[in-house]
């Protein structure tokens, strides 16, 4: 019994192992939830069915949010709930390129769903690979931090002064003709299977096929790690505690991956979000080389400067756009 209890209260970094234990159950049981219950039968999600979903994913995470203020104080809360909404906003880029990417390769809106979904497995092992790193850095190295503040800076500027769209040709997609080269690719969607059985033209022999769904959701797991190099070292700036920096990156993810079927349709109306994040990089990165001089800003400076440059953009590109909806 003794052994079982210094399992749970033994500290993994910096964290007792039963708070990283009850956020895996969470997860786990939201995931379960989401797949097994709600969409059991694939079917196409509607703007409804996604405000609904997200509305549940992150009224799961500010109850989360609550409960690490109970256990572990109000400035670890807050921090949580800054990083919880910076990850958020910084990942709606993301929404364009998933947007993209499905529709290169024609999938139904019936089974984008389920691509998203098995993503969402694949950033939550690819975030704590590059969030363990980076713990592993910033304890090392001190300086590592005025790195990752500097990158926010320069990111920041350059997101401000862009005045053109990226957009990628995902035709020329260097992984993508990797893998169209190196596996057996079919065109049809095959139900939303990510693999199947089918008689090979040379040799009639039944071998496996990968569909496009499996081609999208590997482009789409890229795209997600380019975006955690913004994103990660942005959650870094705002607190060095890796529970703090994972909790808040997954909760937020999983939250927009909801999110998404409404985003999709709507995104072309926040013109000015650009600008929004961008101000708040350039605030994030700016904080750090400010401590020497000002000390450490409060986490709830931090949260209120960050929430309302993101719903001043946000409401700027609504009203500015408002003819569009009528």
């Amino acid at each position: 019994m003794n052994a079982l209890q210094s399992f749970f209260t033994a500290s993994f970094l910096g964290t007792p192992g039963w708070f990283w234990l009850a956020f895996i159950a969470i997860v786990l049981a939201l995931l379960v939830f989401d797949l097994g219950v709600l969409h059991r039968d694939q079917h196409e999600i509607e703007m409804r069915e996604s405000l609904l979903l997200y509305s549940g994913y992150f009224s799961v995470g500010l109850l989360f949010g609550g409960w690490i203020w109970w256990q572990l104080g109000a400035n670890k809360a807050l921090e949580f709930y800054t990083g919880f909404l910076v990850e958020q906003s910084l990942s709606m880029d993301n929404v364009f390129v998933m947007a993209m990417i499905l529709g290169f390769f024609g999938i139904p809106r019936r089974y984008q769903h389920r691509v998203l979904f098995w993503g969402i497995l694949g950033v939550i092992v690819l975030r704590a690979i590059m969030i363990g790193l980076g713990t592993a850095l910033v304890q090392r190295f001190d300086w590592v931090l005025y790195v990752f503040g500097a990158f926010l800076l320069l990111t920041g500027v350059k997101m401000l002064f862009s005045r053109e769209l990226h957009h990628p040709d995902l035709a020329q997609n260097p992984l993508l003709k990797f893998l169209r080269r190196h596996i057996r690719v079919t065109d049809e969607v095959h139900e939303g299977r990510f693999l199947v059985r089918l008689r090979d033209p040379a040799s009639g022999k039944l071998v496996r096929y990968a569909t496009p769904l499996l081609l999208a959701l590997v482009l789409i797991e890229l795209a997600d790690l380019v975006f955690a190099v913004d994103s990660v070292p942005a959650v870094f700036a705002i607190t060095q505690d890796p529970f703090i920096v994972y909790t808040s990156n997954i909760f937020a993810i999983l939250g927009l991956r909801a999110l998404y079927f409404a985003l999709a349709a709507l995104m072309h109306r926040f013109i000015y979000l650009k600008y929004a994040l961008a101000l708040v990089l350039i605030f994030i990165g700016g904080k750090i080389f400010l401590h020497g001089f000002i000390g450490k800003i409060p986490a709830l400076v931090s949260l209120s400067v960050t929430f309302c440059l993101l719903a001043g953009g946000v409401l700027l590109s609504l009203l500015k756009t408002r003819s569009e909806s009528a």
